[in-house]
């Protein structure tokens, strides 16, 4: 997906703000992994999302995505977000950003997903990557549990 960045979508500074590239990234990543599915995602998180260069007004903006790995019923959407200044002819790597879907039914229920066979070399070593991220969720889920637990009753 291309998009052209518009005043609108400007935060104080005068560079886009962070909110509307996470809603782009959003749809994004539900229209890759609908697609691959073919059914309704919904977003499960949203992770290690990379703010590494501003996108300024007017720039062009392109999503790419892919799907990296699929589990039973969720899948991840690797999403790298190019900006392109078309006065100077420069392209930049500006974000990175990791999604989790998941496949549902009519009824909202977790639904299987196909699974995701690595075409080349390349797909192998995201997939690969994945796998990592992945089980670096599962701990990040667990200890924050643990945090949460012993912190109950704190404000904030």
């Amino acid at each position: 997906m291309t998009l052209l960045m518009t005043p609108d979508k400007a935060n104080f500074s005068g560079k886009v703000h962070g909110g509307s590239v996470l809603k782009h990234l959003d749809e994004v990543a539900y229209a890759c992994a609908s697609r691959y599915c073919g059914s309704y995602v919904v977003t499960k998180s949203v992770d290690q999302v990379s703010f590494d260069l501003p996108i300024h007004v007017g720039e062009l903006v392109t999503f790419l995505a892919s799907v990296n790995y699929t589990g039973r019923t969720s899948l991840e959407v690797g999403i790298k977000v190019v900006a392109e200044d078309c006065q100077q002819l420069t392209a930049r790597h500006a974000i990175s950003c990791y999604i989790t879907m998941v496949s549902v039914d009519d009824d909202g229920l977790p639904k299987p997903v196909p699974p995701l066979v690595p075409a080349d070399s390349v797909a192998q070593s995201r997939y690969e990557a994945a796998q990592e991220r992945r089980k670096l969720r599962s701990e990040i889920i667990e200890r924050l549990a643990e945090i949460k637990k012993r912190s109950s009753g704190t404000s904030l």
